[in-house]
């Protein structure tokens, strides 16, 4: 099998991008082979979890000599479906979004953000890097043409439920969601949650004293 299913942890796709993440700087500089203890070094995930991360999704690697690195990150890139340009939607032209859409690590791993949108009518018409401001009523009608699975949730917690709800009716089946708000979405449709506040909250808490 060599695509996730439902059955694959939340924790284990994880895992397997932060393996992409380090196969991809080996692949740079020009590393031919990787051993699971070598991975275990570099990304601090036990040896033993990599290999069973890897099993989900078929065989890797060759007893005795270990893993071909660029067959490796090619073969992560098709499960994580990385391998082809995704097309994202922006929602949220603030300050948030404005950094997002100018975040070149995006482009590189093959994350394009094809259109903006936002609700602040002083917004709308306006610029952001390369691309137009749209009203966020647009995007179902937009996206007819754009094809856009992902979208970007980048607006005030009061804002986002609305913005998920028109997303979804856009077609967009996967949101990574910056509100500090819980969404609720249908069924099938994936939401990550980035909440910087908490994530700040979780390291104080570690801090000495």
């Amino acid at each position: 099998m060599n695509h996730p299913t439902p059955k694959v942890p939340v924790p284990t796709l994880e895992r397997m991008a932060t393996y992409l993440a380090c196969l991809t700087d080996l692949n740079e500089k020009q590393v031919q082979t990787i051993s699971s203890a070598d991975m275990e070094q570099m990304t601090n995930i036990n040896a033993a979890q990599f290999r069973k991360d890897l099993s989900y999704f078929g065989e890797f690697g060759r007893p005795g000599i270990g893993y071909s690195v660029p067959e490796l990150a090619g073969r992560i890139s098709t499960i994580l479906k990385v391998d082809r340009e995704q097309p994202v939607l922006l929602a949220g032209a603030g300050n948030l979004g404005s950094a997002l859409a100018g975040y070149p690590a995006l482009r590189r791993e093959n994350f394009h953000i094809v259109a903006a949108f936002d609700t602040d009518p002083d917004k709308i018409g306006s610029r952001l890097w390369d691309l137009d401001i749209h009203d966020i009523a647009q995007a179902p009608a937009m996206n007819r043409a754009l094809n856009a699975k992902i979208g970007i949730i980048a607006v005030p917690a009061a804002a986002a439920q609305g913005v998920a709800e028109t997303l979804v009716s856009a077609g967009v089946t996967a949101i990574l969601n910056f509100a500090p708000v819980s969404l609720r979405v249908p069924a099938g449709v994936a939401v990550r949650n980035v909440d910087f506040v908490q994530e700040m909250a979780v390291l104080s808490y570690h801090l000495a004293g």
